[in-house]
C-alpha cells in the first residue's frame, strides 16, 4: 500500500521533474521511477544504483531495459524507446547520486512489516521430512528458493524473495527459521516449519550480508550503501540499534562482511575502507578479553551499552575472510592477495601468509589431515587451490585446478573436498580433492557448456549436491564416496544450496 501511494505521487510528479533534466534523467523518471523511485533507491523493483548494479556488464543492463526481465514484472522498452535512450538510461544508472544516499532509522520503521498471525503458528512442521536435512536453494534466475528434501531429493514448497539475495541464507540455531539478505536492503524472516514469511525490513541500499546470533536473539547486517552496521530482533525483526562504521579520525567505510562468532559470543565485522576488524558481543552475560596490558578487561560492563565496538586494528585492510573452527582467529585476505593471521583474542596480526593470486578465503575449508589442522582456500585469479598447516601457518602445497574458482566445500565424514573452476574456461567442470593425498581424485562435468558450481553436503555427508547455474540449471546430486550422479532436480540458476544441519552444527566443511 505505502509504495503503491509512492508511485501515485510520482506520476503526478514526473512531468514537472523531467522539464528541467538531461535527457536519461527525464527518461528514467518517465519510465523507471514508478517502480524503483526517483531517487532508485528501489520501490515495488529493486534499487538501481551502481553498488546495486555492480555484477551487471552494460550489455545486461541494456539488456534487461530492453527486452524486460523474465518472472517478473520488469517489461521491456524495446518498443517505446531507441536504442540510444534505452543506452542513456544505462549510463545513468552507473552514475552515482549527486548526493550520498542515506537510509536511517525513521526509513527502517517505516518499512517494517510483521505479517499477521506469522509470529503465533505451530512449533512442527507441516510436511514429513527431516527438518534438520532440509536445503534452502536459492534460484537466483527468477529470485524464488525451493526448499529441499535432502533425504528423498524432492521440492517441498518454492516461494518468491527481494531481488538478488546475497551472502547466504543464515539459520536460526533450531532451524526452523531462516533469514535471507537481498543485495538491495531487504532483511527477510522465514517460517520452514509453516512455509511463510514472518517479517521484513529494509535496512539500507546495499547490503553485504547477515549474520544470526547463536542464541537467536539478535541478527546483525552489514550494509556498503550507507556504511553502517544495523542490529535487528530476531524475534520480528525489530531495530534494535544502528551504527554508523567509521574510524576514530572519523574515516568511513562500507562493510565488507559480518560473520558470528558462537564460541566468543559475539559478532564479527570486517570494514573495507579501514583496516579495522570489530567484535561486538552479543550475550547477556560479560565477555571478557585481554587489551593490550595482557589484563582481563570486561568491555560490556566498562562501556554499559549494549553492542559495544571493541575494534582490532590493523596495517592493512582486510577484504574477504574465515574463521578458524575455535574462532580464534581470523585469516583475511586484501585485494592486493595479502593474507594475515590475526588472533582475535590478542586483538593483533601474528603472521603472514605469502599467498599469490587473490585467494578466496571465504570459501576456505579446514578439517584434520593426521594430527594437523588444515586450511584449503580457491583463488579468484589462478587455477589452484592452497593448502596451509594452521599450527605455523605456512604452505604446504598448491592443488592446481583447471582455472580460478569460486566455491570449495567438504563434509568431516567425507575423504574429499570439491572445488570449482567457475571463473575461468573451465567453468563447466568441478574437480575432487583427496584431502589426505592433496591430490585431485576426479573431474566432475555434469553439463557441458554450462556453468557448474557450489557444491553443499546432506547432513550425515552421504550425498553432495552441485548448482548447474544456469537459467535452465539444475541441482545434480552425486554420491559422496563413489562420485556417481544419482538425480537431477531442475532449478532456475540454483546460486547456493545451503544445509540446515551443516549450518547449525557448524560443518567444518562449509561455510557459517
Amino acid at each position: 500500500m505505502k509504495q503503491a501511494l509512492m508511485g501515485v505521487l510520482l506520476l503526478v510528479s514526473l512531468p514537472l521533474a523531467a522539464a528541467g533534466m538531461g535527457e536519461a534523467q527525464g527518461l528514467y523518471l518517465q519510465h523507471c521511477a514508478v517502480c524503483h523511485g526517483a531517487d532508485r533507491f528501489g520501490l515495488t523493483g529493486p534499487a538501481l544504483l551502481p553498488e546495486s548494479l555492480a555484477r551487471l556488464r552494460r550489455a545486461a543492463v541494456i539488456d534487461t531495459i530492453s527486452a524486460g526481465r523474465a518472472a517478473t514484472q520488469m517489461q521491456g522498452f524495446a518498443g517505446q524507446l531507441t536504442p540510444t535512450q534505452i543506452a542513456a538510461i544505462a549510463d545513468y544508472l552507473a552514475m552515482p547520486p549527486a548526493e550520498l544516499p542515506r537510509w536511517e532509522l525513521a526509513q527502517m520503521k517505516a518499512s517494517h512489516t510483521v505479517f499477521a498471525g506469522a509470529t503465533d503458528l505451530p512449533d512442527k512442521p507441516r510436511f514429513t521430512a527431516d527438518p534438520l536435512n532440509l536445503f534452502v536453494v536459492v534460484e537466483s534466475g527468477d529470485n524464488h528458493i525451493t526448499v529441499l528434501d535432502g533425504d528423498r531429493f524432492e521440492p517441498i514448497h518454492r516461494f518468491p524473495t527481494h531481488f538478488a539475495l546475497h551472502g547466504g541464507p543464515k539459520y536460526a540455531a533450531d532451524g526452523r527459521f531462516v533469514y535471507l539478505a537481498s543485495r538491495d536492503g531487504w532483511i527477510s524472516k522465514y517460517d520452514l516449519y509453516n512455509l511463510t514469511y514472518v517479517a521484513e525490513i529494509r535496512v539500507g541500499l546495499n547490503t553485504r550480508n547477515l549474520a544470526v546470533s547463536a542464541d537467536g536473539r539478535y541478527v546483525l547486517v552489514g550494509n556498503t550503501l550507507p556504511g553502517t552496521l544495523v542490529v535487528l530482533d530476531g524475534y520480528d525483526l525489530t531495530p534494535l540499534k544502528v551504527m554508523a562504521v567509521a574510524d576514530e579520525a572519523g574515516q568511513g567505510s562500507r562493510v565488507a562482511a559480518v560473520y558470528t562468532a558462537p564460541p566468543r559470543g559475539s559478532f564479527i565485522a570486517i570494514m573495507k575502507d579501514i583496516p579495522e576488524i570489530w567484535e561486538l558481543p552479543y550475550t547477556t552475560e560479560a565477555v571478557a578479553w585481554p587489551i593490550d596490558s595482557g589484563s582481563l578487561h570486561d568491555y560490556r560492563a566498562e562501556s554499559g551499552e549494549a553492542f559495544p565496538v571493541r575494534r582490532i586494528r590493523l596495517e592493512r585492510h582486510v577484504d574477504d575472510f574465515v574463521l578458524d573452527p575455535a574462532y580464534e582467529h581470523l585469516i583475511g585476505a586484501a585485494r592486493d592477495g595479502t593474507v594475515q593471521v590475526v588472533n582475535l583474542t590478542a586483538g593483533r596480526r601474528i603472521a603472514n601468509l605469502p599467498l599469490t593470486g587473490m585467494p578466496h578465503l571465504a570459501s576456505g575449508i579446514t578439517w584434520m589431515r593426521g594430527d594437523r589442522r588444515v586450511l584449503a582456500t580457491p583463488n579468484l585469479k589462478e587455477g589452484a587451490v592452497t593448502v596451509i598447516d594452521t599450527q605455523d601457518w605456512k604452505a604446504i602445497t598448491r592443488v592446481p585446478t583447471l582455472g580460478p574458482g569460486f566455491f570449495m566445500r567438504s563434509h568431516e565424514n567425507s575423504r574429499y573436498a570439491w572445488v570449482d573452476s567457475s571463473l575461468g574456461p573451465a567453468r563447466d567442470t568441478v574437480q575432487v580433492i583427496d584431502k589426505e593425498t592433496l591430490e585431485v581424485a576426479k573431474t566432475i562435468q555434469p553439463a557441458p557448456g554450462k556453468t557448474a558450481s557450489h557444491v553443499e553436503f546432506t547432513r550425515d555427508g552421504r550425498y553432495a549436491l552441485l548448482s548447474i547455474w544456469e537459467m535452465d540449471g539444475a541441482v545434480v546430486v552425486y554420491d559422496a564416496q563413489t562420485l556417481r550422479e544419482v538425480k537431477r532436480v531442475p532449478m532456475v540458476k540454483p546460486s547456493g544450496k545451503y544445509n540446515v544441519w551443516n549450518k547449525t552444527r557448524l560443518s567444518e566443511g562449509t561455510s557459517h
